[in-house]
């Protein structure tokens, strides 16, 4: 009786893991793609070289061709949200344009709300020139904007500096604007201020209205309204006529 041939094993390659249909091959884009999904859906320590090789379906060592390490994942995970923010060489209107980037920067910060502490943090443990590129750009895109609207180099890194801190303590800001109690009518009672002592914030309690009717792209406006007039008088910046 002939014998049947025989088949030859395949080991599961890094794209696959075994009892699972092939995938798409793994890449540095497909990687922090699915990285930057995974803190979106459950926050930053679920973020893990196992974790991520699960829901890529592929070994947790193949990840590493990809990523040195988790800084590594975090890294790309700011960097691929950064990627989103254009900023168009458009100098001859150089207010209006760093108003668009604001309210663009706002968008992706609360489509990303998990993402928001890593656009902080993640700077502070990387030098300049070692950092992703994807997140270096943005401050060139800006410096080159603004050189071309007349600022020196120097003023132009002033600017990116002023603005990009204003733009990150106002997300951090609205992002803690929390209600205790969305049905109750009284703003005290909404905001837990009443569990403030009277005494000891006397002013805070008084702004219990303001506090309740919190507007993030209108504080937004009235931010920029302050810093893009300071900045143009301070540099002697001549206004953009209509």
């Amino acid at each position: 009786m002939p014998k049947s041939p025989k088949t030859a094993y395949r080991e599961p390659s890094h794209q696959e893991a075994p009892g699972r249909s092939p995938r798409a091959p793994l890449s540095r884009e497909r990687v922090h793609a699915a990285a930057l999904s995974l803190v979106d859906a459950e926050g930053v320590d679920a973020l893990t070289m196992r974790r991520l090789a699960r829901e890529l379906g592929c070994n947790a060592m193949a990840l590493y061709r990809y990523a040195a390490s988790r800084d590594a994942l975090l890294d790309g995970v700011v960097e691929t949200v950064m990627t989103d923010l254009v900023i168009p060489p458009d100098g001859a209107d150089w207010e209006a344009q760093l108003r668009r980037t604001a309210h663009q920067f706002r968008d992706l910060a609360l489509a990303h709300p998990h993402v928001v502490p890593l656009l902080v943090t993640r700077p502070l443990s990387t030098p300049l020139g070692l950092r992703p590129l994807g997140t270096v750009r943005p401050l060139e895109m800006l410096v080159a904007l603004l050189i071309d609207a007349g600022f020196s180099p120097e003023d132009a890194l002033h600017v990116y500096r002023a603005y990009f801190g204003f733009l990150y303590g106002h997300i951090l800001t609205e992002l803690q604007e929390l209600v205790a109690n969305p049905e109750e009518s009284d703003d005290l009672l909404r905001l837990g201020l009443h569990r403030l002592p009277p005494a000891e914030f006397p002013h805070v309690r008084q702004l219990a209205s303001a506090l309740a009717d919190y507007d993030g792209v209108t504080e937004l406006d009235q931010g920029l309204d302050i810093l893009l007039t300071g900045l143009r008088v301070q540099l002697q910046i001549p206004a953009r006529r209509s």
